[in-house]
């Protein structure tokens, strides 16, 4: 292994050209990033066909840097605007925004720059030394597992529904109903389409993320119902990385826990970065002493999320290299990259391509390095935006949210979602109903359908099978666990007061 490796470096340093193509990536990737509505799918789509003409290595090589920079700036925003970049970063708004506003915008940067960054070689490190353990452990998952698995993370919402659990409820039902309008995953029944073409397909993730989030948010700053003084997140103060060395030691039991939900749920396919910020967030606000100050601004918020989030890059990669199956969209289009240049991931992948598989975890690693690079060269650079005056700087958002979710699919439809879900927005706003479970609904509402209705074919019907499932039946264990544990600590709270 170390002399495959040490022949991969050589193959990326011996040629000035490779690594300049692998910090285009992360160049590009990190500005998809933080801009709204134009995620990594997005930077992927466009730079994919330049790759044909570069040999498997470097083209796949420059792709990751893509997927690591877009993954990691979508953090930008998030803190600084309270909008967050990609699908990844919505939990990092939660505290992150907060932060900035008490003038903490340095450290909350500095921390989740350098959390991604080791998040990101925690799972390279896991995609390498235990990837055919973990695949063969995937494998392994059916349609009871998948649904458990899915059941589990919108069972965490509760943990992130705020004061109240009625209007959190709401919201997560609400994701999981507006997840189920087109086309049925199973048997292509229409659903609440109305006759209309446009709908068959259900509504994307990006115009749905950014009009409850952007556009709301631009639209609620613009009319002046919200005023907010960002003197203080202008002129914050950055010294070396941007924090203390004792604050990143208070951390490590955050990042360690971030890591293993990352990488965990980065295996799973169909679930990956979008869900695993929410459920390290959850399942570090469980673990914390004072989980009633999450949402105020607190740094376990943002190290639980941005940790995950990158972790979930090397999870990703384990069933896409090991198995042949994409974990995301993302990894979709790397597997593109792989057939394009005559190559199909799987089992054999490692004997018949192994040096430049072993390139890759190269290229992998350096854009991590870079990308850090990057993220805390520019970071002066980011906030500056937020001197550009309002009525420069909204309709310059709105009009990159537009172009980004009209980017999606290539149709006009997406923008007036778009327009849709920002008065949604606005109106969740107004009763003061969460939006994140209705996100996190959204996300996993048509794998929660696809595995459960797969599971009863399987079954008959019975849903009794489940206790021939240990792994499934695990989960629904677990879940019984949380919210036990949850009640006691509630109890232990209440006496206390």
């Amino acid at each position: 292994m170390l002399e495959l490796f040490g022949t991969a470096f050589a193959t990326i340093f011996s040629n000035p050209m490779n690594l300049l193509l692998i910090f285009i990536g992360v160049v590009v990737g990190v500005i998809f990033g933080v801009l709204p509505g134009l995620t990594s799918v997005a930077a992927l789509s466009m730079f994919l066909p330049l790759t044909f003409g570069m040999n498997l290595a470097i083209g796949i090589s420059m792709l990751a840097g893509i997927y690591i920079g877009a993954t990691s700036g979508g953090l930008v925003t998030s803190i600084l605007m309270n909008i967050p970049g990609t699908p990844s970063s919505i939990a990092t708004c939660f505290d992150g925004y907060p932060l900035a506003l008490k003038g903490e915008a340095g450290k909350a940067l500095g921390m989740t720059v350098f959390c991604s960054f080791i998040g990101t070689m925690v799972s390279i490190a896991a995609l390498v030394s235990i990837a055919p353990a973990l695949a063969s452990v995937t494998i392994k998952f059916g349609p009871w597992e998948n649904f458990a698995v899915t059941f589990f993370s919108l069972s965490l919402i509760a943990s992130l529904v705020g004061k109240s659990l009625a209007k959190g409820l709401i919201s997560a039902i609400l994701g999981v109903m507006i997840a189920t309008i087109g086309m049925s995953p199973i048997d292509a029944a229409k659903r609440f389409t109305f006759n209309n073409i446009q709908l068959l397909d259900g509504f994307a993730l990006v115009p749905v993320l950014v009009g409850l989030y952007a556009i709301s948010e631009v639209i609620t700053t613009s009319s002046g119902a919200k005023v907010v003084d960002t003197t203080k997140i202008m002129d914050f103060k950055i010294r070396g990385l941007g924090f203390k060395l004792a604050e990143l030691i208070s951390q490590i039991g955050n990042i360690i826990r971030a890591c293993i939900v990352g990488i965990g749920i980065g295996v799973l396919p169909g679930v990956g970065a979008s869900t695993s910020n929410f459920v390290a967030y959850a399942v570090v606000k469980k673990a914390s002493k004072y989980p009633e100050k999450f949402g105020t601004g607190v740094i376990d918020g943002v190290v639980a999320t941005e940790t995950s989030n990158n972790a979930a890059i090397g999870g990703n990669m384990v069933p896409l290299l090991c198995l042949g199956i994409p974990g995301d969209a993302s990894t979709a289009l790397l597997l593109a990259g792989f057939m394009m240049h005559g190559v199909t991931p799987g089992p054999l992948l490692f004997q018949t391509h192994g040096p430049a598989v072993y390139v890759i975890f190269a290229s992998m690693i350096v854009s991590s390095f870079l990308m850090m690079a990057v993220m805390y060269a520019s970071m002066r650079g980011f906030v500056r935006i937020l001197k550009v005056p309002p009525y420069f700087l909204m309709p310059v958002i709105v009009v990159l949210c537009i172009v980004g979710a009209y980017a999606v699919g290539f149709r006009t439809f997406d923008a007036w979602v778009l327009v849709a879900f920002g008065i949604l927005g606005i109106v969740m706003r107004k009763f003061d109903i969460p939006m994140p479970p209705l996100i996190l609904g959204f996300i996993l509402g048509e794998p929660f359908e696809t595995n459960l209705r797969r599971g009863l074919q399987h079954s008959n019907g019975d849903l009794g099978q489940l206790i021939n499932h240990p792994i499934a039946l695990g989960f629904f264990i677990l879940i019984i666990m949380i919210f036990a544990a949850a009640e006691v600590q509630k109890r232990v709270r209440s006496k206390k007061a």
